[in-house]
């Protein structure tokens, strides 16, 4: 077999076959992407170059249009030979056992021995797949099944039969977990594997009780949002985003392969107005709407929500539930309330997560593979398991008695105890036997969240912590709110940089590192107090500092490198400009924001995007097209442009060509530490650059841009300002005259009133003010 994958071949150019292949793209591995001939076709390769066009618009599933270019369109009549180059092939077509199978019979006559096949079915047992196959493709076939979108989705369900080599299941799980950035939760042959089977069983059993009990769609949502730790969808919602249509086709599916005792089977129904929804064409988002719907009229936008009783919609607006405002987010203070609401809650708790135990060990070998599953898959906060613990097992275990219902077996193992716990620093969970084990993790995952269990901080304030990580690396985490960067992880930056010193002592280099987004920047709220108080020293006090605190870092001896996710926006963009690397999870947004709320960037952004793009012009650094350095950095700037990916934001100028990018998050603190320990052999910091500006010239040629764009009044301001950044009147400029200039027309910004609106309207709408 194969020691890596090196090439893959995906047949099917659907939705979910394309994505997979985009997937694989974005990785960098060469695809082929195979489909039909159609009839008559004068285009043989006409399928799968369609399905490569769709993928170029709005919403694509490649992290870069670049990506594109690792996708070869393909057919199965003219091109079946070149899977024989393919270390893995995956199968997406109908979901038809006969045309899976006579599918695979031609695949295997032209394979190479030991290549990988693998299906992305989650409705056929592999035992059924592989029944009238050969040996030798039994031995290398699995189920690999991805969510979608695939992009975006984590989870990846991978089951192998037991004729499926170890050696094939290791390389797949790594390619998976490493290339693709997947969360690999193995699962046994069982009908709907972990997430779909769990999932389905609570939309259904949460449909019912609304139903039941007379609740409306936003009160079961509200319900089954933030209190379960579910995404706002909720159950409805969720129901829309998936299709309507869809739901028959995978319970049906569902009850055909499940056991007769199963207890799905005594929840599943499809209600009349469920099917009169779907005749209709209410199949959800897709459709003319589902439980939700937005009307479009000439006063604008309104949404509206089916009424479950009479059919009918009216206006949606959130609903105000007098026990989830006095329980809060308190799960079991909601499930013991005695109303309606309480009734609803402990009904979906209580048949969910006792459905939850059906699964271990027969669908997957332990809790936390049911947990990962539902998190990853359906995008909970906690698995079923951690929301046991939060409302408590004995509590549970008391309240199904009390009404004579049956108590899991492992259920009565966590009497007493809980299903996860901290012993020795590290994560347990409770096993079938009634012991605990550590929560396993993968060679090269080092999360942070681990690190702050098994370890106290070597520094630590209100607004930020320093980590020892390992090899004499430490880790900086913020503690604020959207980890902005206010006044005390400027003081922590700086102490930091002195407890390392020349990096050839106990420390030999920082990571920067945020678990969820990276930063929002600066405080907003505090500068907004700052202009109404006309506190304008203060402010310039406060930029000096943080360019200061900045370029400190920048020019310190030893490496720096901020391990990003999320969204690094302001001055969380700028703290990444000024580390000596970037390693990036592969989804993240980064810009220079400060635009939309009238100001321009404060601590170096300029300054830094300018130097970055004048190195690219002269062939080196992150790579440039053909616009000059500073008319860049104003397109860039000025239209508050926010990267897509990190792939994206490589292509923009935020990261360099050296910069890394971690496909799996999970990976991504290892991977920033590896970076320093790297550059950390004879770390030289970088010299301080001077940038030849156009002066005059080139700010008169950006204000004809800017006036091209038709801006607003303040924009034209704020254009102007920043256009006296870029352009300073002199060649040879440095870095401290840059941001001096930076700092300057900050202030004087700051104390235009309509930069005040602008910031008092962001804080409120959460959007910008065109004033």
């Amino acid at each position: 077999m194969p020691s890596e994958i090196r090439k893959v071949a995906v047949i099917g150019s659907g939705v979910m076959g394309s994505q997979i292949a985009a997937q694989v793209a974005n990785a960098g591995v060469p695809v082929f992407l195979f489909d039909i001939v159609p009839q008559d076709a004068d285009d043989r390769n006409v399928m799968a170059k369609k399905a490569l066009e769709r993928m170029m618009g709005r919403g694509s599933p490649f992290m870069h249009p670049s990506a594109a270019a690792f996708i070869t369109p393909a057919n199965l009549e003219d091109d079946l030979q070149k899977i024989a180059e393919c270390d893995w092939i995956v199968e997406v077509v109908l979901e038809n056992p006969k045309i899976k199978s006579d599918l695979y019979k031609k695949v295997d006559s032209v394979r190479k021995a030991g290549s990988i096949v693998s299906s992305n079915t989650s409705t056929i047992p592999l035992a059924n797949l592989i029944s009238d196959q050969s040996e030798g493709f039994a031995k290398d076939f699995m189920i690999t099944h991805f969510f979608n979108p695939v992009r975006y989705m984590r989870l990846l369900e991978l089951i192998t039969g037991p004729q499926t080599s170890p050696e094939s299941r290791v390389l797949m799980a790594d390619f998976c977990d490493r290339k693709l950035g997947k969360g690999v939760v193995p699962c046994n042959d069982t009908p709907g594997f972990i997430a779909n089977r769990l999932g389905m069983f609570w939309l259904q059993s949460a449909v019912n009780a609304a139903m039941d009990l007379g609740l409306t769609v936003e009160e079961a949502d509200a319900v089954c949002g933030r209190p379960m730790g579910i995404p706002r969808t909720g159950v409805f919602g969720l129901i829309d985003l998936i299709g309507l249509d869809l739901m028959p086709l995978i319970g049906q599916s569902l009850l055909s392969t499940l056991e007769p005792d199963d207890v799905y089977r005594n929840i599943y129904q499809e209600p009349e107005l469920f099917k009169k929804m779907i005749a209709d064409g209410y199949t959800g988002r897709k459709g003319k709407g589902g439980y939700y719907r937005v009307l479009k009229t000439e006063a604008g936008k309104s949404k509206e929500s089916i009424n479950l009783e009479t059919g009918t919609y009216g206006p949606s607006s959130s609903p105000k539930i007098p026990t989830l405002e006095a329980a809060g987010n308190d799960l079991r203070a909601i499930c013991e309330a005695d109303d309606k609401i309480g009734q609803f809650a402990w009904r979906v708790v209580s048949e969910t997560l006792s459905y939850a135990f059906v699964l271990v060990p027969d669908t997957v070998a332990d809790v936390t593979l049911v947990d990962d599953g539902m998190k990853m898959g359906y995008n909970w906060k906690f698995g079923p398991f951690e929301l046991l613990d939060k409302v408590g097992a004995d509590w549970f275990m008391e309240k199904l008695k009390s009404e004579s219902r049956e108590v899991p077996a492992l259920l009565e193992k966590a009497a007493g105890k809980s299903f996860y716990r901290i012993d020795g620093g590290k994560r347990q969970f409770l096993q079938l036997d009634g012991t605990y084990a550590d929560v396993p993790r993968a060679e090269g995952v080092l999360l942070l969240s681990d690190i702050k269990i098994g370890s106290q901080p070597v520094e630590k304030s209100a607004s930020a912590s320093l980590w020892d990580i390992g090899d004499g690396v430490l880790c900086l985490s913020f503690n604020t709110k959207a980890h902005i960067v206010d006044d005390g992880v400027l003081d922590m930056l700086n102490k930091t940089r002195e407890l390392i010193g020349d990096g050839n002592g106990k420390w030999k280099g920082l990571v920067i590192h945020n678990e969820g987004i990276f930063s929002a920047g600066a405080n907003l709220a505090s500068f907004r107090d700052s202009i109404k108080a006309g506190k304008f020293d203060e402010i310039d006090a406060y930029i000096k500092k943080g360019q200061d605190t900045y370029s400190k870092l920048r020019f310190a001896p030893f490496p720096s490198v901020a391990a990003t996710s999320g969204s690094a926006l302001g001055g969380g963009c700028e703290l990444t400009l000024h580390c000596s690397a970037v390693q990036s999870y592969c989804e993240f947004a980064i810009g220079l924001v400060e635009l939309g709320v009238g100001l321009i960037p404060g601590w170096g952004g300029c300054t830094q995007m300018l130097g970055r793009a004048a190195e690219a012009a002269k062939g080196c650094g992150c790579g440039c097209d053909d616009a000059p350095p500073v008319n860049k950095v104003f397109e860039l700037i000025s239209t508050m442009r926010v990267s897509s990916s990190a792939a994206d934001a490589m292509a923009l100028g935020f990261l360099r060509k050296s910069d890394g990018i971690s496909m799996n998050s999970d990976r991504l603190l290892f991977d920033g530490k590896k970076k320093v320990l790297e550059l950390a052999q004879g770390y030289t910091p970088p010299a301080s650059r001077t940038v030849d500006l156009p002066g005059p010239a080139g700010k008169a040629a950006l204000e004809l841009i800017l006036e091209a764009a038709k801006p607003s009044p303040h924009d034209t301001t704020i254009g102007t300002m920043f256009a006296r950044v870029l352009c300073a009147e002199e060649n040879g400029v440095s870095e401290q005259k840059l941001m001096d200039i930076e700092r300057e027309l900050f202030v004087d910004l700051a104390k235009m009133p309509e930069t005040l609106a602008r910031i008092e309207h962001m804080l409120a709408k959460g959007k910008v003010l065109k004033n």
